[in-house]
């Protein structure tokens, strides 16, 4: 089936954490799909070499660097906008590995604001020009880990539930409203950095993680799922999507080749 025309009014699409991995990927594919996207990160050259990308190969785009957990700054980015069509709420992201009991609690707040309050920060700064498109669409990319948990993924796993209530509760909140709310929970995607940033840099932990899984989720794989979902007709809400590697059945069940 051939994905929908985004309507005039609703052709702008932000995406958090479009630096790198799912939310780069996605930026390019909405942009393909039609939409003048705005690209949001905390690192400057990353989102600005991005968007010359996006722009040299036909499409729009806007770099903005911002940081999510920063509501005076996200409330200023908001006020460039009368209208917005939908909003993918990627940045995230997971830090360290420790059981409950010797965890760092920086870490874990660190995971709750990006994960959590990040994605209430601009769902609450641009509701009201999802709404004034007439046909908005709110994006929150969770995790397999916000439906069930595994050992040593308390603190990111906390995170990724608390993002998963908020866009179950949002849902609840604002039918009969033009917006609909969408979650896409990825299981393993291997990208550049997420392992990478998890384990402080360690590179051969991070490697252990995708270790004989003959193909992990991509970056664009979650990306397909995401410009799927939002291209849908106005009157099709995909609730939550949930998209794994075969390879994967469940958190704690993933068959290695070794």
């Amino acid at each position: 089936m051939a994905t929908a025309v985004p309507p005039a009014a609703s052709r702008i699409a932000v995406v958090t954490g479009a630096s790198s991995g799912i939310g780069a990927a996605t930026a390019r594919r909405l942009a393909e799909a039609g939409y003048r996207v705005v690209l949001t990160a905390r690192r400057k050259d990353r989102i600005e070499a991005l968007a010359e990308e996006i722009t040299t190969a036909g499409h729009a785009a806007t770099a903005y660097p911002l940081d999510v957990t920063d509501r005076a700054a996200v409330d200023e980015f908001a006020t460039a906008f009368k209208t917005v069509g939908v909003l993918v709420n990627n940045a995230g992201g997971a830090l360290g590995a420790d059981p409950v009991a010797t965890g760092d609690p920086d870490q874990w707040r660190t995971m709750y604001e990006t994960n959590v309050l990040g994605t209430l920060n601009l769902t609450q700064a641009l509701l009201p020009k999802l709404d004034a498109s007439g046909d908005g669409t709110v994006v929150v990319v969770s995790s397999t880990a916000g439906h069930a948990t595994y050992e040593g993924g308390a603190g990111y796993v906390a995170a990724k539930h608390g993002a998963h209530v908020l866009a179950e509760t949002l849902r609840l909140e604002i039918v009969g409203r033009p917006v609909r709310v969408i979650e896409i929970a990825p299981g393993m995607v291997r990208t550049d950095e997420f392992a990478l940033t998890r384990f402080g840099g360690d590179a051969e932990k991070a490697a252990k993680v995708y270790q004989g899984v003959a193909d992990p989720l991509t970056a664009d794989d979650v990306a397909d799922t995401i410009a799927w979902a939002v291209t849908r007709p106005p009157h099709v809400n995909i609730d939550l999507l949930v998209v794994r590697p075969r390879a994967q059945a469940s958190n704690t069940k993933v068959h290695r080749e070794l």
